[in-house]
């Protein structure tokens, strides 16, 4: 659906905070903006919303197009359709439709960081073949970089353009919006105004953020992401972008971040998106810091990447990072302080494995394991996985999303039973914990097929066979409300 008069209006006000002399000119939008109108439809009167792109070249030129209505050379331009979800969204479409050029050739400018470069209203003749009577627009123009070097080919909609022609700055034909382009010191030349920071805790695992899957207007709904985000007029530096954004999404401070490289994504609205990329390290408990924007944050190894939802982009980018920082062939040791590295003598390591136990209307979900998993290939067994360094809660609901796309809550989840076990004398110990989810989103989902070949919701009086034993006591200790289990002990 188009944008909202609130929307559009705080998009004016955030306007008329860097040109205040303009107040009186857009008295008429803004009162539009507060009547009950929708002052995105053609049809309002006295006026309506329109939007242009005003796109500069690498000689700061900027396109002009001839209109067959009006025979004005003017920036592309056009009325919101229904689809348009921003103001800029339809800026972007229109020089699509009349140029032929398309958002991925377009970056967004620093000095205007989104927000339009220039507001105008000017008078529209009335236009009896169509029914119009004279009206205004209220034209929104936000200013786009070419993101390559070399022009894109023009390619115009011949039933309402006739022409197209680079123009100077000096030549631009509104005089309000030539007036801004040359006050600002457009260059034409693209530059990061986003920074995102790759944070690593030097021993092979990477700091990850799974963003909302609900929310598709945002970049990389649902994926598992770098945290950062776009530069705001209060910062000075993309270092103070990442920085801030760090402190907002996560409460997280990285002492000596350092730039590591600029790569160019796509954005949310199509552009070409050059990053800032810096690097630091950090070994904190991720489920410790105050998310405030996503799902969660965990620790990820390398050898997870595939198998997670990831942009391709954003997997090479950590790929590459992990190759320029080999760990020893004997892999990774404890950090130097490390409860593992002052361990008291005699102590016996205890694998910890966490699992969820999920149950509805009298059945648990349980997966078949691949023949070659390295264990219990061929038989059922609950979503499980090893704890490394971070809290049980939070290794489970990493897990459930890694390998069936569950995503679920630590506050929704419960212990329900642990079991302690060794299959064999000569096995590590291990503490099995069992957690009870009491609330997921989504349904199971094939996230590791080299692991588990099918989710399953078997009838709780009836386990398949072959299933793991330590899961079937599990399942039948739970039933029977104990909480604990041994297995495998000598007495």
């Amino acid at each position: 659906m188009p944008p909202s008069s609130s929307s559009i209006r705080k998009t004016v006000e955030t306007y008329l905070e860097r040109h205040p002399d303009e107040c009186d000119a857009l008295a008429g939008p803004l009162a539009a903006l507060d009547g009950p109108v929708d002052v995105t439809a053609r049809t309002t009167l006295p006026g309506h919303v329109t939007c242009s792109a005003v796109i500069v070249d690498r000689r700061c030129r900027v396109l002009h197009i001839r209109h067959r209505a009006t025979g004005l050379m003017l920036t592309p331009g056009g009325y919101i359709e229904p689809e348009d979800r921003t103001l800029l969204a339809a800026a972007l479409r229109e020089v699509a439709e009349e140029a032929g050029i398309p958002p991925g050739s377009l970056c967004l400018t620093r000095q205007a960081l989104g927000s339009p470069v220039d507001i105008d209203v000017h008078p529209i003749d009335a236009n009896p073949s169509k029914g119009e009577p004279a009206h205004e627009h209220y034209d929104f123009r936000y200013a786009f970089y070419l993101a390559e070097e070399e022009q894109p080919a023009v390619t115009l909609q011949d039933e309402e353009v006739s022409g197209a022609e680079w123009l100077a700055m000096a030549e631009v034909t509104s005089p309000t919006l030539r007036a801004k382009l040359l006050d600002a010191g457009l260059d034409g030349q693209p530059e990061p105004l986003n920074a995102s920071a790759i944070i690593h805790d030097g021993h092979g695992r990477y700091l990850l953020h799974l963003r909302d899957a609900d929310k598709p207007w945002i970049w990389e709904p649902g994926c598992w992401s770098l945290l950062g985000g776009g530069r705001e007029p209060q910062d000075r530096t993309l270092l103070d972008t990442v920085r801030r954004e760090l402190r907002e999404e996560a409460g997280l401070t990285v002492a000596d971040l350092e730039p590591y490289a600029v790569e160019y994504v796509t954005g949310a609205d199509g552009t070409r998106v050059p990053i800032q990329l810096f690097t630091g390290l950090w070994h904190g408990d991720p489920a410790r810091l105050p998310l405030t924007e996503g799902v969660m944050l965990a620790w990820v190894r390398p050898e997870k990447f595939p198998h997670m939802t990831m942009l391709p982009s954003t997997r090479e980018l950590l790929e590459r990072h992990a190759a320029e920082r080999p760990l020893p062939a004997d892999g990774p040791a404890a950090p130097a302080g490390s409860a593992q590295a002052e361990a008291p003598s005699g102590t016996v390591l205890n694998v910890v494995g966490v699992h969820l136990y999920l149950e509805r209307d009298g059945h648990v979900l349980l997966g078949l394991r691949h023949p070659d998993s390295a264990y219990a290939g061929g038989s059922w067994h609950v979503l499980a996985g090893h704890c490394e360094a971070e809290a049980a809660s939070a290794c489970l609901v990493r897990e459930a999303d890694e390998e069936a796309s569950l995503v679920l809550e630590p506050t929704d989840i419960e212990l329900v039973r642990t079991v302690h076990m060794r299959e064999r004398p000569t096995d590590l110990p291990r503490v099995q914990l069992f957690f009870r989810a009491r609330r997921w989103v989504g349904e199971p989902k094939l996230r590791e097929p080299d692991k588990c070949l099918s989710w399953r919701w078997w009838n709780l009086k009836d386990l398949p066979e072959p299933i793991v034993d330590y899961t079937r006591a599990a399942i039948k200790g739970i039933q029977a409300g104990r909480t604990y289990t041994e297995l495998g002990w000598t007495r």
